[in-house]
This record gives structure tokens, C-alpha cells and sequence, in this order.
């Protein structure tokens, strides 16, 4: 996964992250989109995040790799 500067994770807009109002799980690409599927079970795991929260990453991560809802 290539690093995601300062400066260019400041310029991605809301959209590009699976918490756009916290600016958190930045998705501007698959691998950073599998990241952020993977950080986001690991806080649901510990009590970070909620349920609805970890789907909500989950789906829009699922849109970026191509995955399809079974």
C-alpha cells in the first residue's frame, strides 16, 4: 500500500473516506480500501466503533474493491 501523505490525504474530499465526517479510513484506492475494511473490524472488535459504523466502512470499502453483495 503506498503511503498517504499529509498533503494528499488533505486534499481527498469527504466522500473518499469511510467516516467522511471524522475524515477517518481514507479509501482513494483498493489497497487502502482493504485497510480500511481490516482497521475498522479490529475497532469494532474493541469497542470503537458500532456495528452500523463497521458495515457502513465494510460497504463502501466492498463498492471500491469491485466486490459484489452476495
Amino acid at each position: 500500500m503506498p503511503k498517504l501523505k499529509s498533503a494528499a490525504r488533505n486534499k481527498l474530499p469527504a466522500a473518499a473516506f469511510g467516516e467522511p465526517g471524522a475524515r477517518k479510513y481514507p479509501m482513494p484506492d483498493a489497497s487502502h480500501a482493504a485497510n480500511a475494511k481490516a482497521r475498522a473490524s479490529q475497532q469494532a472488535a474493541k469497542g470503537n466503533l458500532s456495528p452500523a459504523q463497521e458495515a457502513a466502512i465494510d460497504r463502501k470499502a466492498d463498492r471500491i474493491l469491485g466486490k459484489k453483495k452476495r
